[in-house]
Protein backbone atom coordinates (compact mmCIF):
# COMPACT_ATOMS: atom_id res chain seq x y z
CA UNK A 1 0.00 0.00 0.00
CA UNK A 2 1.38 3.37 -1.05
CA UNK A 3 0.60 6.05 1.55
CA UNK A 4 2.02 9.60 1.50
CA UNK A 5 3.93 10.83 4.54
CA UNK A 6 2.88 13.95 6.45
CA UNK A 7 5.63 15.84 4.61
CA UNK A 8 4.27 14.66 1.26
CA UNK A 9 0.78 15.72 2.32
CA UNK A 10 2.12 19.18 3.21
CA UNK A 11 3.74 19.38 -0.23
CA UNK A 12 0.40 18.45 -1.85
CA UNK A 13 -1.28 21.26 0.14
CA UNK A 14 1.13 23.73 -1.45
CA UNK A 15 1.02 22.21 -4.93
CA UNK A 16 -2.77 22.34 -5.06
CA UNK A 17 -2.95 25.84 -3.56
CA UNK A 18 -5.14 24.80 -0.63
CA UNK A 19 -6.43 27.80 1.30
CA UNK A 20 -4.84 28.08 4.76
CA UNK A 21 -8.17 27.70 6.54
CA UNK A 22 -8.82 24.42 4.69
CA UNK A 23 -5.34 23.19 5.64
CA UNK A 24 -6.08 24.12 9.27
CA UNK A 25 -9.40 22.26 9.09
CA UNK A 26 -7.70 19.21 7.55
CA UNK A 27 -5.02 19.16 10.25
CA UNK A 28 -7.65 19.27 12.98
CA UNK A 29 -9.63 16.48 11.29
CA UNK A 30 -6.37 14.53 11.27
CA UNK A 31 -5.85 15.14 15.00
CA UNK A 32 -9.36 13.91 15.79
CA UNK A 33 -9.17 10.91 13.45
CA UNK A 34 -5.73 9.89 14.71
CA UNK A 35 -6.80 10.22 18.33
CA UNK A 36 -9.88 8.06 17.71
CA UNK A 37 -7.87 5.50 15.75
CA UNK A 38 -5.32 5.29 18.56
CA UNK A 39 -8.06 4.87 21.17
CA UNK A 40 -9.76 2.18 19.10
CA UNK A 41 -6.48 0.36 18.51
CA UNK A 42 -6.25 0.07 22.26
CA UNK A 43 -9.52 -1.88 22.05
CA UNK A 44 -7.95 -4.35 19.61
CA UNK A 45 -9.56 -2.81 16.53
CA UNK A 46 -7.08 -3.00 13.68
CA UNK A 47 -6.66 0.29 11.84
CA UNK A 48 -3.85 1.48 9.58
CA UNK A 49 -2.69 4.66 11.36
CA UNK A 50 -0.72 5.98 8.36
CA UNK A 51 -3.78 5.57 6.16
CA UNK A 52 -5.98 7.41 8.69
CA UNK A 53 -3.46 10.27 8.86
CA UNK A 54 -3.07 10.63 5.09
CA UNK A 55 -6.81 10.25 4.44
CA UNK A 56 -7.67 12.87 7.05
CA UNK A 57 -5.01 15.34 5.91
CA UNK A 58 -5.96 15.00 2.24
CA UNK A 59 -9.74 14.67 2.53
CA UNK A 60 -10.29 18.22 1.18
CA UNK A 61 -7.35 18.28 -1.24
CA UNK A 62 -9.42 19.64 -4.17
CA UNK A 63 -11.88 21.72 -2.13
CA UNK A 64 -10.12 25.03 -2.82
CA UNK A 65 -10.40 24.66 -6.58
CA UNK A 66 -14.00 23.44 -6.25
CA UNK A 67 -15.06 26.95 -5.23
CA UNK A 68 -14.33 28.06 -8.79
CA UNK A 69 -15.07 24.88 -10.72
CA UNK A 70 -18.15 23.75 -8.72
CA UNK A 71 -16.79 20.22 -8.99
CA UNK A 72 -17.57 17.52 -6.44
CA UNK A 73 -14.40 17.73 -4.35
CA UNK A 74 -14.91 14.23 -2.92
CA UNK A 75 -14.84 12.73 -6.41
CA UNK A 76 -12.02 14.88 -7.80
CA UNK A 77 -9.99 14.43 -4.62
CA UNK A 78 -10.36 10.67 -4.91
CA UNK A 79 -9.35 10.78 -8.58
CA UNK A 80 -6.30 12.93 -7.81
CA UNK A 81 -5.10 10.56 -5.10
CA UNK A 82 -5.57 7.53 -7.35
CA UNK A 83 -3.73 9.30 -10.20
CA UNK A 84 -0.85 9.98 -7.80
CA UNK A 85 -0.67 6.29 -6.88
CA UNK A 86 -2.47 6.52 -3.53
CA UNK A 87 -5.49 4.30 -4.25
CA UNK A 88 -6.39 3.51 -0.61
CA UNK A 89 -6.08 7.17 0.39
CA UNK A 90 -8.25 8.06 -2.61
CA UNK A 91 -10.96 5.70 -1.40
CA UNK A 92 -11.03 7.49 1.96
CA UNK A 93 -11.02 10.95 0.35
CA UNK A 94 -13.93 9.88 -1.85
CA UNK A 95 -15.92 8.78 1.21
CA UNK A 96 -15.30 11.64 3.61
CA UNK A 97 -18.80 13.05 3.14
CA UNK A 98 -20.79 9.87 2.47
CA UNK A 99 -19.48 6.35 2.91
CA UNK A 100 -19.90 3.91 0.03
CA UNK A 101 -21.32 1.37 2.46
CA UNK A 102 -22.24 1.60 6.10
CA UNK A 103 -21.53 -0.95 8.80
CA UNK A 104 -20.56 -3.93 6.65
CA UNK A 105 -17.65 -4.80 8.91
CA UNK A 106 -18.08 -5.61 12.58
CA UNK A 107 -15.82 -2.73 13.60
CA UNK A 108 -15.15 0.79 12.27
CA UNK A 109 -12.59 1.13 9.47
CA UNK A 110 -10.30 3.96 8.36
CA UNK A 111 -12.86 5.58 6.03
CA UNK A 112 -15.45 5.61 8.79
CA UNK A 113 -13.04 7.24 11.25
CA UNK A 114 -12.06 10.02 8.79
CA UNK A 115 -15.70 10.53 7.77
CA UNK A 116 -16.74 10.89 11.41
CA UNK A 117 -13.80 13.14 12.33
CA UNK A 118 -14.73 15.52 9.51
CA UNK A 119 -18.25 15.74 10.94
CA UNK A 120 -16.83 16.81 14.30
CA UNK A 121 -14.60 19.65 13.06
CA UNK A 122 -16.05 23.06 12.15
CA UNK A 123 -13.31 25.11 10.56
CA UNK A 124 -10.51 24.19 13.00
CA UNK A 125 -12.58 23.59 16.15
CA UNK A 126 -13.96 20.38 17.57
CA UNK A 127 -17.74 20.71 17.87
CA UNK A 128 -20.71 18.43 18.36
CA UNK A 129 -22.28 16.81 15.33
CA UNK A 130 -25.37 18.95 15.90
CA UNK A 131 -23.32 22.16 15.75
CA UNK A 132 -21.61 20.97 12.55
CA UNK A 133 -24.98 20.05 11.04
CA UNK A 134 -26.38 23.51 11.81
CA UNK A 135 -23.45 25.07 9.99
CA UNK A 136 -23.77 22.79 6.94
CA UNK A 137 -27.51 23.43 6.69
CA UNK A 138 -26.95 27.20 6.81
CA UNK A 139 -24.04 27.15 4.37
CA UNK A 140 -25.01 24.56 1.77
CA UNK A 141 -28.78 24.09 1.70
CA UNK A 142 -29.66 26.42 -1.17
CA UNK A 143 -30.43 23.52 -3.54
CA UNK A 144 -33.93 21.99 -3.45
CA UNK A 145 -33.98 18.59 -1.76
CA UNK A 146 -30.49 19.03 -0.30
CA UNK A 147 -31.79 19.54 3.23
CA UNK A 148 -33.66 16.22 3.18
CA UNK A 149 -30.54 14.41 1.91
CA UNK A 150 -28.47 15.99 4.67
CA UNK A 151 -30.98 15.00 7.32
CA UNK A 152 -30.77 11.39 6.10
CA UNK A 153 -26.96 11.55 6.09
CA UNK A 154 -26.98 12.87 9.62
CA UNK A 155 -29.22 10.04 10.83
CA UNK A 156 -26.74 7.44 9.62
CA UNK A 157 -23.86 9.57 10.95
CA UNK A 158 -25.40 9.52 14.42
CA UNK A 159 -25.53 5.73 14.20
CA UNK A 160 -21.88 5.77 13.15
CA UNK A 161 -21.03 7.92 16.18
CA UNK A 162 -22.73 5.43 18.51
CA UNK A 163 -20.94 2.57 16.79
CA UNK A 164 -17.51 4.19 17.24
CA UNK A 165 -18.06 5.28 20.82
CA UNK A 166 -19.40 1.95 22.03
CA UNK A 167 -15.75 0.84 22.02
CA UNK A 168 -14.51 3.87 23.95
CA UNK A 169 -14.61 4.73 27.63
CA UNK A 170 -15.84 8.30 27.07
CA UNK A 171 -18.81 9.96 25.40
CA UNK A 172 -18.81 11.91 22.12
CA UNK A 173 -19.30 15.18 24.02
CA UNK A 174 -16.10 14.43 25.96
CA UNK A 175 -13.93 14.06 22.84
CA UNK A 176 -12.11 17.39 23.06
CA UNK A 177 -11.58 17.00 26.82
CA UNK A 178 -10.16 13.48 26.32
CA UNK A 179 -7.87 14.66 23.53
CA UNK A 180 -6.52 17.39 25.81
CA UNK A 181 -6.11 14.91 28.68
CA UNK A 182 -4.24 12.33 26.59
CA UNK A 183 -2.22 14.53 24.25
CA UNK A 184 -1.96 17.74 26.26
CA UNK A 185 -3.80 19.65 23.52
CA UNK A 186 -6.76 19.40 21.18
CA UNK A 187 -4.81 21.41 18.60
Amino acid sequence: MNTPSVEECNLLFRQTGMFDHIVDHSRQVCRVATFLADQLRGKEIILNRKLVIAGALLHDITKTRSFDTREDHTRTGEELMIDLGYREVGKIVGQHVTLDTYFLADTPDEAEIVNYADKRVLHDRIVSMDKRMEYILERYCQKPGYSARLEQLWKVSRKMEKRIFRYLSFLPEELEQQMTKVTGSSR
